[in-house]
């Protein structure tokens, strides 16, 4: 299939989702660049089309999937105005896919019997969003709680900075109440960071089931969530700075965590 025309039916519909509202209506996104469509097929993810540069044709690192007999991703020869029109990125690459979103239900991250879940409450920076959970991924925690108010894991920003993390483990959009509230009856320990906290996050007991609360960037843990929370655990630090950001804070708990779990 070719598509040269930025004006195209099918382009439009596609350049839609790099808005929210379009993203929700439709149930799909955009990933952009080799690596991130690279790992959306390696991951099994629901393709509806993958589109690359009708001058370049399919990048090399993809062509074996394009080969593969009975795959299910749709492939279309595009011009350049159609990859800029259906992506964000200044210089876009000259490939993006067409995904499908997967609902992943919350029963999956309460049925861990010793996870080590990450909860985001009111994250709104999208890099920050998507850089947790590229560090959850890295240190194998069971999955990803976004809370309301979190920054969108379509949005485009999130998508890259996940570098491919939103494919490797379950990431479920929840009530936190709610799931908090599950989790706990079920045996875990919901463990926030504080400055008043009695615990440094290196004599704190990770080995347990564990879900991890990072707050909003200014605000921290919401007051409805606080309620919820068993241990309050501090990252020392010695130099002058007065924090950490939530993706380098969070990224700290869950090496240690990594740590004692697996070291």
């Amino acid at each position: 299939m070719e598509l040269i025309s930025p004006n195209n039916p099918r382009v439009k519909e596609w350049a839609q989702l790099l808005e929210k509202k379009h993203r929700t209506r439709q149930g799909k996104y955009i990933v952009e660049g080799v690596h991130l469509v690279q790992e959306a097929l390696r991951s099994g993810a629901d393709i509806e089309c993958i589109a690359y540069d009708i001058e370049k044709g399919i990048p090399y690192e993809l062509r074996g999937f394009a080969q593969l007999p009975d795959r299910k991703p749709e492939w279309a020869a595009v011009s350049c105005a159609v990859i800029a029109k259906c992506t964000e990125t200044k210089t876009p690459q000259a490939v993006f896919a067409v995904v499908r979103k997967e609902a992943r239900q919350a029963d999956e991250l309460l049925r861990q019997q010793d996870g080590l879940v990450i909860v985001l409450d009111g994250v709104q920076d999208p890099g920050n969003v998507g850089t947790i959970i590229r560090s959850a991924d890295a240190a194998g925690a069971a999955g990803v709680v976004l809370g309301h108010g979190c920054a969108d894991l379509y949005n485009p920003k999130t998508i890259r900075s996940t570098m491919g993390s939103m494919f490797h483990l379950p990431i479920v959009e929840a009530e936190l109440t709610q799931i908090l509230a599950a989790a706990k009856t079920g045996g875990a320990r919901v463990v926030s960071t504080s400055l008043q906290a009695s615990y440094s996050c290196y004599s704190y007991d990770f080995s347990q089931p564990v879900w991890l609360v990072i707050g909003n960037e200014g605000q921290g843990v919401s007051d409805a969530v606080a309620t919820l929370v068993d241990d309050s655990i501090l990252i020392p630090m010695v130099g002058q700075a007065e924090s950490l950001n939530a993706a380098m804070a969070a990224t700290v708990l869950l090496f240690e965590a990594m740590r004692q779990r697996k070291f």
